[in-house]
């Protein structure tokens, strides 16, 4: 049956990778998955933690390509250039050029410094200040409550 009712409902249903309103105006993704929060839609916290790890996969990929030397760093100065990627996309955390070259040639507090005096730090104040205090330190620094 698995096989049939999978072709039965992505023949009727359709497949979209990406969330969109059906036809009665709620947030739908997939094949008809509804996570329209007012008809009890969602996830589960399992199907969260699945795309969360295919999500750091796939950033970690993209930092594999494009800043090489990242493998070289300890875990946790790499979190946080995974979080910055994360967060930004892998171009906005490009844009950290400075502060990159910093990071690359073992420069932590200048590079802590740069990540304090961008745009970002004015955009999400805690946020920034906590990851270039684990760039700084190398110890992991979370958010309470976490």
């Amino acid at each position: 049956m698995s096989d049939n009712i999978t072709r039965l409902l992505r023949g009727d249903e359709g497949e979209v990778l990406y969330a969109y309103n059906d036809h009665l105006g709620f947030a739908t993704i997939g094949i008809g998955r509804l996570i329209d929060k007012r008809k009890g839609g969602g996830i589960t916290p399992e199907e969260s933690a699945y795309l969360l790890a295919n999500d750091i996969m796939r950033k970690s990929m993209d930092l594999d390509a494009r800043l090489p030397w990242w493998k070289t760093l300890s875990d946790a100065r790499r979190g946080v250039l995974l979080a910055m990627a994360f967060q930004m996309g892998i171009d906005g955390l490009l844009g950290f050029k400075n502060t990159l070259e910093a990071v690359r040639t073992g420069q932590y507090d200048r590079a802590a410094d740069g990540m304090l005096q961008s745009m970002w730090a004015k955009q999400t104040p805690e946020r920034a200040k906590r990851m270039s205090e684990q760039m700084r330190t190398d110890q992991w620094k979370f958010k309470e409550g976490t």
